[in-house]
C-alpha cells in the first residue's frame, strides 16, 4: 500500500513538530447545547463540568432559542432531513427561494443565493465573476476563506495596509488599466473585533469604478441600528456589490451561508460557482430554523441591544481591571497576552474558574500577538459576566499583568 511505514513517519515527525512548537489543537466536547452555559468534557475522558461558554459566535443567543429549534423540528417533519442533490437538479425547494428572499431583504441588496457555508460562498464567488484579465484587492487582514477564494481565481491579486485607505488608492490607481477590479475586505474582522471602513472605501470604490466585496460573517444580525451589518453601521445600504454572511453564527448558529448582492453576480454565481454547483443543498432544517430567526430579527432589535449593552460592560470591566485589549466596538474582545504560552496557560486557568474561553497564538495570530478572544452574546446574563470578570482578574493577577502595558507584558514573559 501506498501509506508505508516511511510515509507514516513522516507524518507522525510533522505532527511531534506542531506538538514542539505548542500549537497542537485540542478538541473539547460539550454535552449540551450551545448556550452561554454549557457542560464540557476536557480533558478527553474527564468529568463533565459546567461553564460559562466566553467564545462561541452565538451573538445573538439563538443557537438554542425554543423557537428556532421548533421551526427546525417543523421544517425536519415537512420538507424532510435533507436533499441528497444539488441545487440546480433536484435540490431546490420552495423554502431555499423562500429564505433567498428574506435574506435580501434584509440585508437590503437585489438577490441572494445560497451556500453551503459562508466558506463555500467566499470559496466559489471570485472564481464566478473575474477572469485573469480582473484584478482582486484585498485587506491584509481577509478571513482564511477568503484567501482560499482568491486563490482558486484566475484574476491577479493584490493586498493594501489593513484599513489603510490611503494605501488602497494607490492601488486602485496602480491598477486602472484592468477590465474589472475588485475590492474586497471583512465587515468585521474577527481576530481583532475591528470594523472596515465601508463609507469610505465606497468613495473609492465609486472614484475608482471598482467593486466592493464584503464578508459580512461576523456582523449579520447584530451591527448597525437594525442588525442589518456593517453597511448599515456606516450608512451605505445597497451601495455594496458583494456580500458574503454566515448562518452559522449569529443567524441561527447552524451551517449555511450566502452570496447576496447586485443580481447579476448572484446570477454569475448560481451559473458558474463550484460549490453551489457541485454541493449538496442547505438542509430543510437549516433553512426553517434561519427563516424563524429573520422572522425573530424583524419584530425586535431586543437582543441586538442586548448584546450592545454586554460589550460595553464587558469591555469596560477588563479595561478598568487593567487588561491591554485591541480597540474596538463589536463583541469580538481580544485579551491581549502577546506570549503563545501565557494565552495557554491563562486559557487552562480560566477552565479552571469555570470560564471557558480559547488562547490564540501564532499561526492563527502573528507571531507575538496571542490572546484570549473573548466573545459576547445576548444569551449573557450580569452575573455570567462578572463572574467571568472575577476570574479573570484573578488569573490576571496570578500571571502579574493588571495595570501592565504591552512593552512590560513582553518584558516579562517574552514573544
Amino acid at each position: 500500500m501506498g501509506f508505508s511505514d516511511k510515509v507514516r513517519h513522516i507524518y507522525q515527525k510533522e505532527l511531534e513538530s506542531v506538538e514542539q512548537q505548542g500549537i497542537f489543537k485540542v478538541e473539547r466536547f460539550i454535552h449540551s447545547a450551545q448556550d452561554a452555559e454549557i457542560e464540557v468534557e476536557f480533558p478527553t475522558g474527564s468529568n463533565l463540568k459546567k461553564v460559562i461558554n466566553m467564545c462561541a459566535n452565538n451573538y445573538l443567543g439563538l443557537s438554542s432559542h425554543p423557537d428556532v429549534v421548533k421551526a427546525a423540528h417543523e421544517g425536519l417533519d415537512t420538507r424532510g432531513y435533507g436533499m441528497s442533490s444539488v441545487r440546480f437538479i433536484c435540490g431546490t425547494q420552495d423554502i431555499h427561494k423562500k429564505l433567498e428572499q428574506k435574506v435580501t431583504e434584509f440585508l437590503g441588496t437585489e438577490d441572494t443565493i445560497l451556500f453551503p457555508s459562508c466558506m463555500d460562498a467566499n470559496a466559489g464567488v471570485f472564481e464566478a465573476i473575474l477572469t485573469k484579465d480582473d484584478v482582486m484587492i484585498s485587506d491584509r487582514l481577509v478571513h482564511a476563506s477568503i484567501i482560499d477564494g482568491i486563490r482558486l481565481c484566475s484574476a491577479m491579486h493584490d493586498t493594501f495596509k489593513h484599513s489603510n485607505m490611503k494605501h488602497l488608492e494607490k492601488k486602485l490607481q496602480l491598477h486602472s488599466d484592468k477590465r474589472l477590479k475588485v475590492v474586497i475586505t471583512d465587515g468585521v474582522f474577527s481576530m481583532d473585533g475591528d470594523t472596515a471602513k465601508l463609507d469610505e472605501m465606497v468613495d473609492l470604490c465609486e472614484k475608482y469604478d471598482a467593486m466592493l466585496f464584503v464578508d459580512d460573517s461576523h456582523a449579520s444580525g447584530f451591527i448597525g441600528k437594525t442588525g442589518r451589518g456593517t453597511h448599515e453601521k456606516y450608512g451605505v445600504l445597497g451601495k455594496i456589490d458583494i456580500i458574503t454572511t454566515t448562518f452559522g453564527k449569529a443567524l441561527g448558529g447552524a451551517s449555511g451561508g450566502c452570496v447576496s448582492g447586485r443580481k447579476e453576480l448572484v446570477e454569475m454565481c448560481r451559473q458558474k460557482a463550484r460549490p453551489y454547483l457541485f454541493s449538496n443543498t442547505i438542509a430543510p432544517v437549516v433553512v426553517s430554523g434561519v427563516l424563524k430567526v429573520l422572522e425573530i430579527l424583524s419584530k425586535s432589535t431586543e437582543r441586538r441591544d442586548k448584546l450592545e449593552a454586554n460589550t460595553e460592560y464587558w469591555r469596560k470591566g477588563l479595561t478598568d481591571a487593567g487588561f491591554v485589549l485591541q480597540a474596538g466596538d463589536t463583541p469580538i474582545v481580544p485579551v491581549m497576552l502577546f506570549n503563545a504560552k501565557l494565552a495557554q496557560d491563562f486559557s487552562r486557568d480560566l477552565y479552571d474558574e469555570g470560564i471557558y474561553a480559547i488562547g490564540f497564538f501564532f499561526p492563527v495570530v502573528p507571531n507575538g500577538k496571542a490572546r484570549i478572544r473573548t466573545q459576547i452574546s445576548a444569551g449573557h446574563e450580569k452575573h455570567h459576566l462578572d463572574k467571568a470578570l472575577a476570574a479573570f482578574i484573578k488569573i490576571g493577577k496570578k500571571y502579574d499583568i493588571l495595570g501592565k502595558s504591552k512593552k512590560e507584558i513582553i518584558e516579562q514573559y517574552g514573544l
